[in-house]
């Protein structure tokens, strides 16, 4: 059973994070979170869940504008080639259907199948917020 945001929350804070939180209408693609812009200050994402052809999956977070070349993108990870991840093993290992996926999902990855890669572009300047599953909740976070 996955986490709740509030097992989310929790973690983070025993992490010492120090979070703020914007609830809103549950949002699917990029697209629908463009109509946030002006309410939720920060780094805005896309997210890729991936599998490589060794069976090894991958968590790519990105700014939302980022061109993500998926022909090279294996090479700059060192993994083998890359596909997307079926729907079933995103409910298995992050918790979270298709259009929900977030790297909050972590949570849910208890065995660490997952390796969630970050785009060092998200951290300058604004830091970035990310939805909580199921998407009806955006939180930003930063180090204590």
């Amino acid at each position: 059973m996955p986490h709740s945001p509030d097992d989310l929350l929790s973690r983070l804070d025993a992490l010492g994070f120090e979070t703020a939180t914007v609830e809103h209408p549950p949002l699917f693609t990029v697209a629908q979170s463009r109509d946030l812009r002006g309410k939720i200050e920060g780094g805005h994402t896309k997210n890729l869940f991936l599998k490589d052809k060794k069976d090894r999956l991958w968590l790519v977070v990105a700014p939302e504008d980022a061109e993500i070349d998926m022909k090279r993108l294996h090479a700059r990870l060192g993994s083998a080639r890359l596909s997307f991840g079926k729907p079933e093993l995103l409910v298995e290992t992050l918790g979270v259907v298709p259009g929900s996926v977030t790297p909050f999902g972590a949570i849910n990855d208890t065995q660490g199948r997952v390796l969630v890669v970050l785009d060092a572009a998200l951290l300058v300047p604004d830091l970035p917020h990310f939805h909580q599953p199921p998407h009806a909740a955006s939180t930003t976070t930063a180090r204590l």
